[in-house]
């Protein structure tokens, strides 16, 4: 059962930092050199992953994981009917834009529009993003239910940068903020060089089943650009909801 697990943890950082090496897998993940080449080899005969182009050897994701992942059936409604929204709001943006939901106590990616400027945020589809580390997992947690955010705030948080909210109480107050204006910001909390505008997309039920962003490079973020981002963002989340009724 570890080895199956060690190689589902192998895959999905290589999903998530491809192209990479074995050598910095072991580090990412903590886990012997030998175990990653192991996890690698048994991917790579199984046809999820291959080397990619280079004297070193480095690996990236086949085909075979978009193939499994477009048959993951929960989700195709919902993606489905974000796309026009999300189109829409790219337009209107000119950045990136994400479709993220809720699963596993992270937000998953699971849908993205790139923009067409050369600077731009890049991550793979089912990508994890931290809840409290994230535009989209704090949109997301202002309207969760209290047992599940006192859950969150019970654990440890880890830091990732300088900006990161650790501390239970500022958070706490960081949600009621999002509530407040109906949107989410994420000033380099995950990634120091990457920010997000973020808003939850919520059913009939005023739960949270996803969540709506723009994501920019942190210098694209300002004082100015964030009002307007939210804005935007809040008014995609709340039609999506609608669609979906």
């Amino acid at each position: 059962m570890r080895n199956v697990l060690n190689t589902l943890r192998v895959l999905e950082e290589v999903a998530a930092r491809q192209p990479i090496g074995v050598g910095e897998l072991a580090r990412v993940l903590e886990m012997p050199k030998s175990s990653v080449q192991r996890a690698l080899v048994t991917l790579d005969t199984a046809g999820w992953i291959r080397p990619a182009a280079g004297e070193v050897t480095r690996w990236v994701l086949t085909t075979k994981a978009l193939a499994v992942g477009s048959r993951a059936g929960g989700d195709l409604g919902l993606r489905g009917a974000a796309l026009p929204i999300m189109e829409d709001l790219r337009r209107h943006t000119e950045e990136t834009v994400h479709l993220t939901v809720p699963e596993g106590g992270k937000m998953v990616l699971i849908e993205r529009l790139e923009t067409d400027k050369p600077v731009r945020t890049a991550m793979a589809l089912g990508h994890a993003l931290p809840f409290h580390a994230s535009a989209n997992g704090k949109a997301v947690l202002a309207y969760s239910d209290p047992e599940l955010v006192g859950q969150l705030l019970g654990n440890e948080m880890p830091r990732y940068t300088d900006t990161t909210i650790t501390d239970p109480a500022e958070l706490r107050a960081e949600l009621t903020v999002v509530r407040d204006r109906g949107f989410a910001v994420n000033r380099g909390e995950w990634r120091s060089d990457v920010g997000a505008v973020a808003a939850a997309v919520l059913d009939g039920n005023g739960q949270p089943i996803a969540s709506l962003s723009v994501n920019i490079p942190i210098g694209r973020l300002t004082a100015e650009s964030e009002p307007f981002f939210g804005a935007a963002v809040h008014a995609a989340a709340a039609t999506l909801g609608a669609r979906l009724g």
